[in-house]
């Protein structure tokens, strides 16, 4: 009995979960005013948008095809 409530209470929280739509500020609050120099502030989409700083993306593939290593020194076998 007590799982059957339990399930029942959880299925509208979960259902509430997928739930899409627009972003909007919370009620009583505001988007962040417009950066210096835009006419128009940012879209909540807009602000969601990873900075391309933050998040670079890697310029150099270390290892394009197999290759044999060079001997490692240090690559030892555990002691033991």
């Amino acid at each position: 009995m007590r799982k059957l409530i339990t399930a029942s209470l959880m299925a509208p929280l979960l259902a509430a979960c997928a739930q899409m739509g627009e972003l909007e500020p919370a009620e009583g609050k505001s988007l962040p005013p417009a950066p210096y120099g835009a006419d128009d502030p940012l879209t909540a989409a807009e602000l969601l948008e990873t900075d391309p700083l933050a998040a670079p993306e890697r310029s150099v593939e270390l290892r394009r095809e197999s290759e044999e290593r060079e001997d490692d020194p240090f690559d030892l076998p555990p002691e033991g």
